[in-house]
């Protein structure tokens, strides 16, 4: 697993004074990712500040995209509904700073059980976008594809007795499509193999790890080292989806030369588009130079 903290340190001083994250603008799925690169630099380095970050952080969020029920997606303008698989994430981090400070636990028990409901149809699927008052799904969406792993995941590792009923939803859910699911896309990809290496011994997690893998082999552009985006998309590629692979394969501890291949790659090589400087591709290229507590058990004490 890479551990490159003076590569993040650089980083999240940098974006600190172009102002991109955390001082730039809110949006959830980057937020989460910060979140739990805050905890892992605690973590690693017991350092007080970097808790006080994290906690600063949950509350920045909570005040911006904070609703009655749940957290809206972002803070922009066209950021408007909520994300079931950015709310999992969420909750993932809030566990994860959970371990250090049991409060955020609490909290994101209470925000899976509020949410739940409203994207979880027992039996058929979960809705991947919900309008932001959670009154019904988001015009023309229909159920995830690996939404009910998000939640699976995520709801176990807040506390799998306090969302027992929950899920059993999602379990149920993922018996009955884990045989026949194939993703072909590279930042699902990366997050099926990250989500499986929680329990890699269930039979879903052993499936789509081995099914992932064998994609993902087929989408790696050598030279000059970067996973494209589908299996029929060998030119387009982008550096933020690429790092989600990486956190993938790290936690898979798969084809480490490869995340070194990638990582070198997007140091130097832009995408030209908006997301060369965006918060979510600097968060996570900092979390594949150290994926730290999205992958390893924090030890706390």
């Amino acid at each position: 697993m890479s551990r490159d903290i003076s590569y993040v340190l650089a980083k999240l001083d940098w974006m600190r004074s172009e102002r991109i994250w955390p001082n730039g603008s809110r949006y959830l799925w980057t937020d989460a990712f910060g979140l739990v690169l805050l905890t892992s630099l605690y973590l690693e380095l017991r350092d007080r500040h970097w808790l006080e970050e994290a906690e600063s952080l949950v509350a920045n969020v909570e005040r911006v995209l904070g609703r009655r029920r749940g957290m809206r997606i972002g803070e922009a303008a066209d950021h408007d509904g909520q994300y079931f698989h950015y709310l999992t994430m969420w909750l993932f981090a809030l566990a994860r700073l959970g371990d250090v400070k049991p409060e955020y636990r609490a909290r994101g028990i209470a925000l899976a059980r509020d949410v739940h409901r409203a994207f979880v149809m027992p039996g058929r699927g979960v809705t991947w976008k919900m309008q932001e008052d959670l009154s019904g799904p988001y015009p023309g969406v229909g159920f995830g594809a690996m939404d009910a792993y998000d939640g699976y995941v995520s709801y176990r590792l807040l506390d799998q007795d306090a969302l027992a009923p929950e899920i059993a939803d999602m379990r149920a859910l993922i018996e009955r499509d884990w045989r026949t699911l194939t993703i072909e896309q590279d930042l699902g990809l990366g997050m099926m193999l990250w989500l499986a290496h929680f329990w890699p011994q269930e039979p879903w997690a052993t499936a789509q790890s081995a099914r992932a893998l064998r994609t993902l082999d087929t989408m790696w552009i050598e030279p000059p080292g970067y996973f494209c985006r589908a299996p029929w998309l060998g030119g387009t590629k982008f550096a933020f989806t690429n790092f989600g692979v990486s956190l993938g394969l790290q936690a898979a501890n798969a084809w480490p030369a490869r995340v070194d291949r990638l990582n070198a790659f997007f140091e130097t090589c832009c995408s030209g588009d908006e997301y060369d400087q965006e918060a979510i591709t600097c968060v996570m290229a900092c979390v594949s130079h150290f994926p730290g507590a999205f992958i390893q058990s924090p030890k706390v004490g």
